[in-house]
């Protein structure tokens, strides 16, 4: 048998897994919107290289709860909606001991990630229904339920409450 006839035997395979390796381990999605936030470090799934970066919409599939707390921020209560910090290390796959959020000028804040699973941080993207932009604390924003316990309505928690955040570094 010619070589040409075997070709499309030998090449479908190595397509195959070639485009399997594209969309990581976890075979999520790649952004098709502007790309809001990019999680890196110690991730078992990712999407672009060896990072899962985010667009609007799919921040929005890991779905939303809503947090109405007062903060140190804001006169009043406020309700903030996002999505559980938790929902999105799971989806990525996350291991390790600390969250280190980089916003838009560089601040870095380090979140121990047992606050992703013991406190019900979230990363709002929404203040009373309305899209946070990046005037009012947005894109993202690391919100603690603060009035939940007066535990969280100090410096440390304060401190750890980023906004403005664009990158998640699981270390």
């Amino acid at each position: 048998m010619p070589i040409l006839q075997w070709l499309p035997l030998i090449a479908a395979p190595l397509l195959l897994a070639s485009a399997c390796t594209v969309a990581g381990a976890g075979d999520l999605s790649v952004p098709t919107g502007d790309v809001i936030l990019t999680v890196s470090g110690r991730i078992e799934n990712t999407n672009v290289g060896d990072t899962v970066q985010f667009d609007r919409e799919m921040l929005e599939a890991l779905g939303f709860v809503d947090v109405t707390t007062t903060t140190p921020w804001h006169a009043g209560k406020m309700t903030f909606s996002g999505v559980p910090m938790e929902a999105l290390l799971r989806e990525v796959g996350a291991e390790g001991e600390t969250i280190t959020a980089v916003t838009l000028n560089n601040y870095q804040a380090d979140i121990p990630l047992s606050d992703a699973w013991e406190a019900g941080v979230i990363l709002a993207m929404k203040l009373n229904g309305q899209d946070m932009a990046v005037r009012y604390k947005g894109p993202i924003f690391v919100v603690y339920p603060y009035d939940s316990w007066h535990g969280y309505q100090t410096q440390t928690y304060y401190s750890r409450s980023a906004w403005h955040v664009t990158q998640l570094i699981i270390r």
